[in-house]
């Protein structure tokens, strides 16, 4: 009876130590890791699920974000992961809005590389998005909105302005195909890539937050790989009556089919996500067991006093409210012209 009892407890306390893989944050345009609302983000995250997380940087942060092509920002991003030891037996990736496309790169485009397990996307425009983020006011903004303004799919935009990378304009899918540098590849819609579909259907979990009032993605829908059939803006197709997943162009039907795909959505703007959300949707995803997820959350109605009024100072009211982003804008590609 004693050893049955001592048994259950070093199983008990074999679960609730459970190692959790470390994760790597990357963030979204016009942001950077420094920034409080991401350190906090990813702060939090890793107290709860008590592994280690990194938010990976990229160049200066958010003039990068902009004006570094994918390509580039990828191979920065390989590299670095391929640095940090912690990550050799494998990590889970979290992609803030843009920086998915940097998550997605890593997962097909990072040649040995540490091995991604899970990637945790939040508003991730997978699909494309027929719409261009508008900075606003000041040098860098001027000098975004002017290049966006240009022939989007030009060698030249494509290789000084990242989002150019992953607009796909619904009814100009000639020139996407032809010009656009980053989304395509990735997405395997010109020259299907064996090694990179087999790396994306290798992952043990794809997770794809929407957030409901997301103004930012056009559609929101791109957040669950759903988008424009081509050469319409009449409908939005939902990710399974998309050519990318009846085809199985990168393997998402493959994961799909598996039980490996979370579509999940929140109740907020773009990148507004509440800490009880975190816990529901993200942190799951972090811990190698539903238990140790359990035993490392804490109810969302006993946060220290140093959360809540964290929280208060970035939001006014709405203490378990994290804004994950700078203000950025968005203007509609419908009534464009393209040449």
């Amino acid at each position: 009876m004693n050893f049955m009892l001592i048994f259950i407890v070093i199983l008990t306390l074999q679960s609730i130590n459970t190692y959790s893989l470390p994760f790597v944050v990357f963030h979204g345009i016009s942001d950077k890791c420094s920034n409080e609302g991401v350190s906090y983000f990813t702060e939090l995250l890793s107290n709860w699920s008590g592994s280690t997380g990194y938010c990976i940087e990229i160049g200066n942060g958010a003039w990068d974000s902009w004006f570094m092509p994918f390509t580039k920002q990828v191979d920065i991003a390989c590299d670095k992961v391929k640095e940090i030891d912690e990550l050799s037996e494998g990590y889970h990736i979290i992609g803030l809005s843009q920086g998915n496309m940097v998550g997605r790169g890593l997962v097909e485009l990072c040649s040995d590389g540490p091995p991604v397990k899970n990637l945790i996307s939040l508003a991730g425009p997978h699909a494309g998005i027929a719409s261009v983020p508008f900075c606003g006011s000041g040098l860098l903004c001027i000098l975004a909105d002017s290049l966006l303004k240009l022939a989007i799919y030009s060698n030249f935009v494509q290789q000084h302005l990242a989002p150019a990378g992953y607009i796909k304009i619904p009814t100009d899918i000639a020139d996407y195909r032809k010009g656009c540098k980053f989304l395509p590849v990735v997405n395997n819609e010109v020259h299907g890539n064996s090694t990179f579909k087999k790396r994306f259907a290798s992952l043990e979990n794809l997770v794809l937050i929407m957030f409901e009032k997301d103004q930012i993605l056009v559609p929101k829908q791109t957040s669950w790989f759903g988008y424009y059939p081509d050469g319409s803006w009449s409908t939005v197709l939902p990710a399974n009556e998309t050519k990318l997943y009846t085809e199985d162009w990168i393997g998402l039907k493959i994961l799909d089919e598996a039980g490996k795909v979370k579509f999940l959505n929140v109740s907020g703007n773009h990148l507004e996500i509440s800490t009880s959300e975190m816990k529901n949707n993200i942190l799951p995803y972090l811990v190698d067991n539903a238990s140790t997820t359990m035993t490392t959350s804490r109810s969302c109605d006993v946060w220290p006093s140093s959360v809540r009024n964290f929280n208060d100072k970035l939001n006014g009211v709405g203490e378990e409210i994290l804004q994950l982003h700078t203000h950025v804008e968005s203007v509609s590609l419908r009534s464009w012209t393209f040449w």
